[in-house]
């Protein structure tokens, strides 16, 4: 999903972004959610214009936190101009620059723009499909060249916004950001996550009259989960696990882990597993957010009448 080089934390002098991509794979959702964590965003910027907002600001004093949006349809767009015009900026002392782009496969961008209706900034009267092919060929360098890539193909608009919260919301570089989530197999693998278990080897409580409309935040849900004899071993080996893995990960630099535990609905095995996995975090020393997917999903853990384990 990601190609990441150096970007740098909130720090001393002004931290550009720079926020490009193809068309409908997510800018402005992304420009939005920087705006929210603190940042000055602003949209479709002309390029000639970055001398006077970089470094400068017409006498008063630049934003700490800029993002600025471009992409095909800004005045002045030429992929390889914009990079020997970042170039240059990357030698001054006081300006900390890197790029973001968002990408997206084909099917799913003809998709996005059918749905809406909405008309490709270079379809011309041709099909949609081929006005992406376009645009992919035409941004080819800048995705080639951007510290970090995106790609939202399987990202719901809020899918997007917790990843850019996520990488961007400014944490100390001593502090990890962790979240633990529950998900449903049946409904597709989370496409955000560092590490996956799967815990449908544990005996489903939705099999288990009275305990299949509750989830696994109520009581007699985890006691039924615990009582399997699998439970204390592997949730041991999962807790060492991740205790050993984290504090390496953090030495590599890595501000963000997101550790999900699914089950064939995302409600019962993979919500207690990931309250219980939390809950050892915490009694370690860590603060990890937990979400859980599926939680408000229907208790329809069956497939064509067969119970599913």
């Amino acid at each position: 999903m990601t190609n990441e080089s150096n970007l740098s934390g909130p720090g001393s002098g002004q931290e550009v972004m720079l926020v490009t991509g193809l068309s409908g794979a997510g800018k402005t959702t992304t420009l939005r959610v920087l705006e929210d964590l603190g940042w000055e965003a602003i949209d479709n910027f002309p390029i000639r214009l970055l001398e006077r907002l970089i470094g400068k600001s017409l006498g008063e004093e630049p934003p700490s936190r800029l993002a600025i949006g471009f992409d095909s349809r800004t005045r002045g767009f030429n992929p390889e101009e914009i990079i020997d015009l970042v170039k240059q900026f990357t030698t001054r002392d006081k300006v900390q620059i890197s790029t973001l782009f968002l990408d997206c496969s084909g099917a799913e961008l003809e998709r996005r723009y059918n749905e809406t209706r909405r008309r490709h900034p270079m379809a011309m009267g041709r099909p949609v499909i081929d006005a992406i092919r376009a645009e992919r060929e035409l941004l080819a360098p800048l995705r080639r060249w951007s510290d970090m890539v995106i790609d939202t193909t399987a990202l719901t608009t809020n899918d997007l916004q917790q990843t850019i919260r996520q990488r961007f919301a400014g944490a100390p570089s001593d502090e990890m950001s962790i979240t633990v989530s529950s998900f449903g197999f049946a409904r597709g693998m989370p496409p955000l996550s560092d590490l996956v278990f799967d815990m449908r080897f544990l005996d489903n409580p939705h099999w288990v009259d009275g305990l299949r409309e509750k989830t696994g935040l109520d009581h007699d849900v985890s006691a039924h989960i615990m009582e399997d004899p699998a439970w204390d071993e592997a949730f041991s080996r999962i807790r060492d696990l991740i205790l050993m893995l984290l504090p390496r990960y953090a030495a590599q630099g890595k501000a963000h882990v997101n550790l999900a535990f699914g089950c064939t609905g995302g409600r019962h095995r993979s919500v207690h597993t990931a309250e219980a996995i939390a809950q050892a975090l915490r009694d370690n020393g860590f603060s990890p957010t937990v979400i859980h997917r599926n939680l408000g999903s229907r208790a329809a853990d069956q497939i064509e009448g067969t119970p599913q384990t």
